[in-house]
């Protein structure tokens, strides 16, 4: 976008690479943006050691798509419906009809001896985000994709959030270090749908 100045290195072999990554999983991931949905990002975690982490049980098809037909319906009882699905890296953690998955109660036992970045997308104050490592959350309403994702500002999050201006969950996804190969995971259906105690 602008010219090198005379002398000056340009971007590290780590800097390119992660412009790379950002053009690829925006691309991956599109517009998965929506309203009213909340996604958490854990790295180097399974689905199924997500649920035994949050103590959650497998969900009936029927009562999927009775919530999925209409959330508002039991909304306290489709909250506590999430969906999990692995993705090279770790799994993603999604929720279209809520904000349960960038929680402190279910970032915070999923980041368990690793890290783990969520969003909420609330319609009524934008993109509210969370940074949870090893157990405990190190930063809450943040504004990831938006020049405020959590952390300390290091040269590699200035970079970040350069790349990933108005894409709140490709930032959180890449924050984590997961690598997707398509937009599954974010947009549904999930691996599988569990019920948090």
């Amino acid at each position: 976008m602008f010219p090198l100045p005379a002398g000056q290195a340009g971007l590290s072999p780590a800097e390119s690479a992660a412009v790379v990554e950002a053009r690829r999983l925006i691309s991956v991931l599109g517009e998965c943006r929506q309203e009213g949905a909340a996604f958490a990002f854990v790295a180097d975690v399974t689905a199924v050691e997500a649920a035994r982490r949050l103590r959650a049980r497998p969900v009936d098809e029927d009562a999927v798509a009775a919530i999925l037909e209409d959330p508002w319906a039991d909304f306290d009882g489709s909250l506590r419906v999430v969906g999990l699905s692995d993705v090279p890296g770790g799994c993603v953690v999604i929720q279209p009809w809520g904000h349960v998955p960038a929680d402190p109660e279910v970032a915070g036992p999923l980041s368990a001896g690793t890290v783990c970045y969520g969003v909420a997308a609330n319609p009524k104050s934008g993109d509210q985000g969370i940074v949870a490592r090893d157990g405990t959350v190190e930063d809450a309403d943040t504004n990831p994709g938006g020049s405020d994702a959590g952390g300390h500002l290091t040269s590699e999050e200035i970079l970040a959030e350069y790349l990933y201006q108005g894409h709140a969950v490709a930032y959180c996804c890449a924050a984590a270090g997961l690598r997707p190969s398509d937009a599954r995971a974010v947009v549904g259906p999930p691996d599988m749908w569990v019920r948090l105690p």
